[in-house]
């Protein structure tokens, strides 16, 4: 495939997830985020095999700022998570 392609697909997927996250209701957002932990624990995942794979140092390094981003999206996600069930619990008087 060509770069054009990889670009518009790319662009696509990231105009269909804004229209998707941006339409689930306040009550959905929580599995949502579980979910999203999930397909980022899948991306360390292939960046770990991709990296390990790699030829060139590049592509070790493309793998390495990968796994930091993919970390950094998970322990977001939980970050938020944890708030969002917070809110849900009843107060202690």
């Amino acid at each position: 495939m060509d770069f054009i392609s990889i670009l518009s697909i790319f662009v696509l997927a990231c105009f269909v997830g804004y229209y998707v996250v941006w339409s689930v209701t306040p009550a959905l957002h929580t599995p949502l985020m579980a979910v999203t932990n999930a397909i980022s624990s899948v991306i360390i995942v292939g960046a770990l095999i991709a990296a390990a794979a790699a030829g060139s140092p590049q592509a070790k390094w493309l793998g390495l700022l990968t796994v930091v981003l993919a970390s950094v999206n998970i322990f977001g996600g939980f970050a938020v998570t944890e708030r969002m069930l917070a809110m849900y619990k009843k107060k202690e008087r």
